[in-house]
């Protein structure tokens, strides 16, 4: 089992980075290996609404997307941190989730998914609600903890001094690290849930 970790933060070693390896430690000790990509440093663009993905079967934009994309194919869960920028995610992040959740046509269907927030100060409920937004459109079901998933700190040093986040981070990678297991013991018996045709609607008539 494997668990892809993305830091969206420029700042490689910073509290988002904290938060990810307060998590890796438990995810190793149930046996879970982990790789962490670094996104943040990256030059991401946007989306181009070319359409190439839908042909070609990944972005025509040749980039850390298209590098990082087999990875989450085979990986049972992902997590993706990010730093609070006014109210909301690292733009740079928002562009890499983008093309790599609308540029891979594999079934992402329970797959596991967890978005982790650090900030200063303030911002956080809106920024974990954004990133979770990815996952629920996905057929990925989302963990929780025992608080919005989430660090408070400015930098990795003041990171490490919240007790409380890092207990938060803990406990979510116990969450997740038991649904991956529990949903590969489903698989096994019931296989994935019965899919119905997809409808889309423009809600022009």
């Amino acid at each position: 089992m494997k668990i892809l970790l993305i830091n969206g933060s420029p700042h490689t070693k910073g509290a988002g980075f904290t938060a990810l390896c307060e998590m890796e430690k438990v995810f190793q000790k149930n046996g879970i290996s982990t790789e962490i990509v670094q996104v943040g440093k990256e030059a991401v663009r946007g989306c181009m609404a070319c359409g190439y993905c839908m042909s070609h079967g990944k972005c025509t934009i040749d980039d850390i997307v298209n590098e990082v994309a087999p990875k989450f194919e085979i990986a049972d869960g992902i997590v993706v941190s990010s730093p609070v920028y006014y109210a909301s995610a690292n733009a740079t992040l928002i562009a890499f989730l983008d093309r790599l959740f609308y540029s891979t046509h594999f079934d992402k269907t329970m797959k596991v998914g967890a978005s982790v927030v650090t900030a200063r100060r303030g911002g956080l409920s809106a920024t974990f609600d954004e990133l979770n937004k990815y996952f629920t459109i996905s057929g990925i079901p989302v963990v929780s903890s025992q608080y919005w998933n989430s660090v408070h700190g400015n930098s990795a040093q003041e990171a490490a001094q919240d007790k409380e986040g890092l207990q938060t981070m803990r406990v979510l990678a116990e969450n997740m690290s038991f649904l991956i297991k529990s949903i590969a013991l489903g698989k096994e018996t019931y296989g994935l849930p019965e899919k119905e045709n997809r409808i889309g609607t423009n809600f022009i008539r």
